[in-house]
């Protein structure tokens, strides 16, 4: 991958933002709902959610999951990722504790509420359009 590509994606996910993410049901079918993300330099994508939630079960059963992200309204879209990854949800301390901001308080009680969990998204494949081309830029890792 370029360095100017790996640059515009991190630029692109390295602030909280509103995503589409998608996963398997149980019958094989897509289900896809927002999350609120945000990947640090090495592109791993997180969020927290419950972790009695549909989406957990899932992930468990299968985790290939599509993200979908980088537009936040119709007139200021210049570019977004389509990313193809693997999740996995993780309780541990130091990562929730390292999550954790104020404004989870309204769903959890805090870092060691036992239902609060953080969603790891580890991208194998992303790809980046702006609105006018024809085809992605694609990083593979």
């Amino acid at each position: 991958m370029s360095n100017e590509l790996r640059s515009k994606i991190v630029n692109i996910l390295n602030k909280p933002q509103i995503m589409s993410f998608a996963t398997m049901t149980e019958d094989g079918k897509p289900w896809a709902r927002y999350v609120v993300g945000v990947a640090d330099d090495d592109l791993t994508i997180r969020f927290s959610t419950f972790l009695s939630s549909r989406k957990v079960t899932q992930i468990k059963k299968n985790q290939e999951v599509h993200i979908l992200c980088g537009v936040s309204t119709i007139e200021t879209a210049s570019h977004y990722l389509q990313i193809q990854g693997r999740a996995d949800v993780t309780q541990d301390k130091e990562e929730c504790a390292g999550f954790w901001h104020d404004d989870l308080k309204a769903y959890f009680s805090g870092p060691d509420d036992p239902n609060y969990c953080i969603c790891l998204v580890k991208p194998y494949r992303i790809e980046y359009y702006t609105m006018n081309s024809q085809g992605p830029e694609v990083w593979e890792g």
